[in-house]
């Protein structure tokens, strides 16, 4: 079987963010936009996320995950530019997205997400009612949402129940088949912090700890990473990439994505990552590879 290329972008965080209208800066929004003027528009950078995507296409996967943060505070001009954004990596059938924390900022626009991205959230049943399922050559990518609005200064994610008895039933439905699968989450199953975590983290991990997946990608965090959580036939790997669109600053490397090359043998998978940086010159090149499977 010949191997299938899978690319990982997450959190672009699309600058430059539109003005917005004085009735959209409340409670929320109003700090975030605050942020952004002071803070955030230093490093998320449009020259930055342009040059990545040139060498996401450049690199021609055979199709690009995307986990979340496309916007910044879910203004109502953002989603027609994210929309803009997506339709320039690829067509629908060739890019798989998921909404983050940052696309449900705020309760008025908590579901635009799905609205404006319907054709890259859908599965294959053309129902964006998470989980969603789209198979891409031996994949089955599974999309679940971990978005919803929270209160100022709280950046947490959750699955809820309904949501995972929904992604128990499909994995169980998985299990005898032949697939690659790969569950696409915004939130980190580990995080540190109180303020930005997976509430259900446990309940999940313990979900795949009964059923499994080959892979999970992850975004959030805005940094590199690899763990590894249990599984029913050996360790997972979840792995995390930097913000599509930032500048190095602090702990936070500069934008990144991956490439996963993922094939099968008579009685296995494998899997390898390959790492794309870009640098201060805004050039993209490889900086690592780790075989993951």
């Amino acid at each position: 079987m010949p191997s299938f290329t899978l690319a990982h972008v997450s959190d672009p965080h699309l600058p430059p963010l539109p003005k917005p209208r004085v009735s959209e800066l409340l409670g929320k929004r109003a700090l975030g936009y605050l942020n952004w003027t002071r803070n955030r528009h230093k490093y998320h950078r449009r020259e930055v996320v342009d040059a990545l995507t040139k060498d996401v296409t450049a690199q021609a996967p055979d199709h690009i995950a995307v986990t979340g943060d496309l916007v910044n505070l879910a203004l109502n001009a953002e989603f027609a530019l994210a929309l803009a954004w997506l339709q320039s990596i690829g067509r629908p059938d060739r890019v798989t997205a998921i909404p983050g924390n940052h696309d449900a900022y705020v309760r008025a626009t908590r579901h635009r997400f799905t609205e404006a991205f319907a054709d890259y959230v859908s599965g294959d049943d053309n129902d964006t009612a998470f989980p969603t399922l789209r198979r891409r050559g031996p994949l089955a990518l599974i999309g679940l949402s971990s978005a919803l609005p929270t209160p100022p200064f709280m950046a947490t994610g959750t699955l809820g129940r309904a949501q995972l008895e929904r992604l128990a039933r499909l994995l169980a439905e998985l299990a005898n088949e032949t697939v690659f699968r790969v569950l696409m989450v915004h939130h980190p199953l580990q995080s540190t912090s109180r303020i930005k975590r997976l509430t259900d983290s446990a309940k999940l991990t313990a979900l795949l700890r009964r059923h499994g997946v080959e892979l999970i990608l992850h975004g959030h965090d805005h940094v590199h990473s690899i763990i590894r959580i249990d599984g029913p036939n050996g360790s997972i790997p979840v792995v995390g990439v930097p913000s599509a669109s930032a500048l190095a600053h602090g702990r936070h490397p500069p934008a990144a994505y991956n490439i996963y090359r993922i094939e099968r043998d008579n009685v296995s998978w494998r899997c390898e990552q390959v790492v794309r940086s870009i640098d201060e010159k805004l050039h993209v090149e490889e900086i690592g590879r780790t075989r993951l499977m």
